[in-house]
């Protein structure tokens, strides 16, 4: 399908699977075929994300990563009909595999809690029903953990499930993803107030411009600053204790935290 491919191969970070695979392969895991079709299910969630994310019924965005977004190119029946599939499709490349099958459970379980009503649609639904009004701030980071950060965080406890760690090296890696899930979110809404289009690939300023719950419209540019600083400082101190669990220091971790030094 057309549409699928348009946004799927738009480019972006490919942050998620990159967590993963990092992660998986920190802990002992090999990047088998198998392992890399796993990894990649969560792109395809969030392609099939940002897709929705930029329909007239929601953002209502013309550009994403430089390009038309999808609705602007196909309309925004097919630019629905593209999330739709990518959706789905996500959970066939978990199950398809040749994964072990408790493995593969695991992974169809963490994934559906992380992109569905307990997750990254919650927030999203939060997003659009805060609008127009103020949300405090721990209204604004129960936001979103559900909306960025549940799917980082299943990206690094995903990498733990493929590579058989215990629930105790699980629950750090959880920590670590909700707390770069946070600093990740928070950038980016620094980002729509301080960056151009052209840096950004897509429009800036439309926050303000749709009344949306953002840290510098509640704290202010160098508040949000300071909280962003206070989440990497959790997902360091996650790093850490993982640290002291493994004997390999987990400087992949380190290249991901790289990703907020200016």
């Amino acid at each position: 399908m057309a549409a699928m491919d348009y946004s799927l191969t738009a480019g972006g970070k490919r942050l998620r699977p990159a967590l993963t695979l990092g992660v998986s392969e920190l802990l002992g895991s090999e990047i088998t075929p198998a392992v890399l079709k796993a990894a990649c299910a969560v792109e395809l969630i969030h392609t099939y994300s940002l897709i929705h994310d930029d329909l007239p019924a929601m953002d209502n965005d013309d550009l994403r990563r430089g390009k038309p977004t999808n609705h602007k190119k196909f309309g925004a029946g097919m630019a629905t009909l593209a999330g739709d599939g990518l959706l789905t499709l996500a959970f066939s490349w978990l199950s398809e595999n040749e994964l072990p099958e408790l493995v593969r459970l695991r992974l169809i379980q963490a994934l559906a809690k992380a992109a569905g009503p307990a997750g990254m649609v919650a927030g999203q639904a939060r997003d659009i029903a805060g609008e127009g009004h103020h949300l405090t701030l721990d209204q604004l980071r129960k936001l979103h953990a559900e909306k960025t950060g549940a799917l980082l965080a299943y990206s690094a406890v995903a990498g733990g499930i493929i590579a058989g760690a215990s629930e105790d090296i699980i629950d750090i890696l959880r920590a670590f993803g909700k707390a770069y899930g946070l600093a990740f979110q928070i950038k980016d809404d620094l980002l729509d107030v301080t960056a151009t289009e052209a840096q950004v690939g897509k429009e800036v300023h439309r926050d303000a411009e749709a009344h949306k719950n953002t840290y510098p419209g509640l704290l202010g540019v160098e508040g949000a600053k300071q909280a962003l600083q206070v989440a990497l400082n959790d997902a360091k101190a996650a790093r850490d204790a993982l640290a002291t669990q493994l004997a390999v220091n987990p400087v992949i971790l380190d290249e991901f935290l790289g990703y907020f030094e200016d």
